[in-house]
């Protein structure tokens, strides 16, 4: 019997992490996000105020407020509390980010593997599907999925998840194609194991690495989205507090009341940041390898 030990090539999740502390920039990018998940986590117990208490409209950053606190980065139209609803918000975008590209990978990764060890007319068929809904403008993909199937938030995560996988499709496909040559899965084959097997046992996890760096990009890009949906009014549904909305709904004073539409872009921003520093750092420390 033939029987070919597996090298692993890639280090797994848990061991990629840990070894970012190698990259000062992974380590800020790490620092910036998990500031933003401690915001998401710990927001009931943070958050000066209720995000949907209406109080003094238009209070710019500093000003006293009826119970005798500060509003740090001022208040919105309606009265409530910017800080607030940014940390609010983090809860939000982190919550269906993550899961958006969770799901997208669930399919993407099926579908890549399918297409690069089958090959054949699965590969031909996933392949054209692919690039099909690939050529479409991936906005105008979003906006006309969710003007059709009505605006809530399990909409935008479907549409979200619709427009992303043939992207990840097509990296685990090229991964494929080079990890079905190794003498592992010829072995893996040679011994009968069935299709599934080899694909999920002997390949995937020889492809984890740049996927765990694309992920973290890939939910920099589901942040950004889900804030220019929301920003065009198509995002996460009212009344709670989403980073695009608040912006757009600060955009018609924001000569006046700058406050409105800054604090949450930057909010925004940074935690983008963070994903992509990530990223740069989980990229850098798999070149040492």
């Amino acid at each position: 019997m033939i029987s070919v030990k597996p090298k692993i090539l890639n280090r797994g999740f848990l061991a990629t992490l840990i070894n970012l502390r190698e990259s000062p920039v992974g380590l800020i990018g790490a620092a910036i996000v998990l500031f933003w998940v401690v915001m998401a986590v710990f927001a009931p117990l943070i958050a000066p105020y209720d995000p949907l208490a209406i109080q003094t409209p238009f209070a710019k950053p500093g000003t006293s407020a009826p119970d005798g606190g500060l509003f740090l980065l001022g208040t919105d139209q309606k009265g409530r509390d910017v800080l607030s609803r940014i940390i609010w918000g983090s809860r939000t975008v982190l919550i269906y980010a993550p899961l958006a590209t969770f799901c997208a990978y669930m399919i993407g990764i099926a579908m890549g593997l399918a297409a690069g060890y089958r090959r054949g007319w699965v590969d031909i068929f996933l392949s054209r599907m692919g690039d099909i809904i690939l050529s479409f403008p991936v906005l105008i993909l979003y906006i006309i999925a969710i003007q059709q199937f009505g605006r809530s938030n399990l909409n935008i995560v479907i549409a979200i998840i619709f427009a992303s996988a043939p992207g990840i499709m097509r990296i685990v496909r090229g991964l494929t194609l080079e990890i079905r040559e190794r003498e592992y899965v010829a072995a893996a084959q040679v011994r009968g194991e069935p299709n599934w097997w080899v694909m999920i046992v002997e390949i995937l996890p020889n492809a984890r690495g740049p996927l765990i760096v694309d992920s973290c990009l890939r939910i920099g890009y589901v942040i950004i989205t889900i804030g220019i949906l929301g920003f065009l009014g198509l995002g996460l549904t009212p009344p709670d507090p989403e980073w695009g909305g608040m912006i757009n709904q600060g955009r018609q004073v924001a000569l006046m009341f700058p406050h409105m539409t800054l604090f949450p872009a930057i909010a925004l921003s940074t935690l983008v940041l963070g994903f992509n520093l990530m990223a740069d750092g989980l990229r850098e420390t798999s070149l040492k390898d």
